[in-house]
């Protein structure tokens, strides 16, 4: 007899990867980066920042954030639980009645908008959280989590040291965005659901079970902004089990890029863990990342941008690009074994 908890820790693994195929045959690949230094990172140390882009082989932005990951001395090192690693949110704005679904094989995930008291006595919906302020609030809450051992995480002035830190400044616009995103996950509720054979899984859980709204000033004028939260039990509880180290140096290149942030999750949880190649084909790389794609033309060179990008701050990761979608290779994560040490 299977529990709940069973089927989703059996399926911990394999989550939103499916349809994995061996690989056969002698195709052609296009070599997105093999060697234990990638191509731009070696052409940066021989060449510095300006002689690799004067020479045109590398994308600027790839450049620019692989230039910026190799000159970053700060060795922080940041968590995110297992799930959230394979599990895209939105990159844009949703209406804010609308919920959220990624779903594979045997595994899916369902994101609820939360509400909030409305006027005449009808509650309004929040919306579910998305895009890249999203994304690096839920690494803050689990990284904070992880580093204290507690589920009682202060944001205020703590969130925006650290997003300063990545180059982020909490005032204004940014300040809105952030206020905005972490309203939206303290309210939203998940359900995973894990199908093995005969028998179903089903979790309904909030990321936040408690929180604390204070008034601050914000130009000129009051806002309420979550101050402390409460991960659940539940949450806490599989963060605890799964935790995925990330290099805050890494996510800082990243900061303002949603999709690159989930590539470099992504490979920083499956990489190390490959016994031997896997290809993952284009269609399910669009079905767990590419949410609001309606066609795959579309999503693939959007997402082979964002990869190459996520490779620029992982210089150890061997993926290959193959016309039925990506090969990934066994390479070391990018925070030595050695430096993690969570309870």
């Amino acid at each position: 007899m299977y529990s709940c908890d069973d089927l989703l820790i059996e399926e911990s693994n394999s989550f939103l990867v499916a349809r994995v195929a061996r690989i056969h045959g002698d195709r052609r690949r296009k070599v997105i980066q093999t060697s234990s230094m990638g191509a731009v990172h070696q052409l940066l140390v021989e060449k510095g920042r300006q002689g690799a882009l004067d020479l045109g082989a590398h994308e600027r932005p790839v450049v620019e954030a692989a230039a910026g990951y190799l000159g970053d001395e700060d060795t922080a090192i940041g968590y995110l639980y297992s799930g959230w690693c394979q599990a895209a949110l939105p990159h844009k704005r949703l209406p804010d009645t609308e919920g959220w679904q990624i779903q594979s094989d045997h595994t899916s995930l369902i994101v609820e908008p939360g509400m909030r008291l409305g006027p005449a006595g009808r509650p309004v919906p929040v919306g579910i959280p998305y895009g890249s302020r999203a994304k690096l609030i839920l690494i803050f809450l689990q990284t904070e989590a992880i580093r204290t051992q507690s589920r009682e995480i202060e944001l205020g002035g703590s969130l925006r040291a650290w997003l300063a830190k990545l180059g982020i400044t909490v005032s204004g616009p940014s300040a809105s965005a952030v206020r905005d995103q972490a309203e939206r996950i303290s309210r939203c509720r998940l359900t995973f659901q894990v199908q093995k054979g005969s028998a179903l899984g089903l979790v309904n859980q909030n990321i936040v079970d408690e929180a604390l709204f204070l008034e601050t000033p914000d130009e000129g004028q009051a806002s309420m902004f979550l101050n402390t939260a409460k991960l659940s039990e539940g949450f806490f509880a599989q963060l605890k089990r799964h935790p995925v180290p990330l290099e805050e140096a890494a996510i800082k290149q990243l900061s303002n890029n949603s999709m690159a942030l989930d590539a470099y999750a992504w490979l920083a949880y499956r990489l190390h863990s490959l016994r031997r190649p896997i290809l993952v084909p284009w269609p399910s790389l669009m079905a767990q990342f590419g949410g609001g794609f309606s066609q795959l033309k579309h999503f693939k060179p959007r997402f082979l941008v964002s990869v190459r990008l996520a490779m620029a701050v992982y210089p150890e990761a061997k993926v290959e690009e193959d016309a039925e979608g990506l090969l990934l290779h066994h390479s070391p994560p990018p925070v030595a074994r050695k430096l993690v040490a969570v309870r």
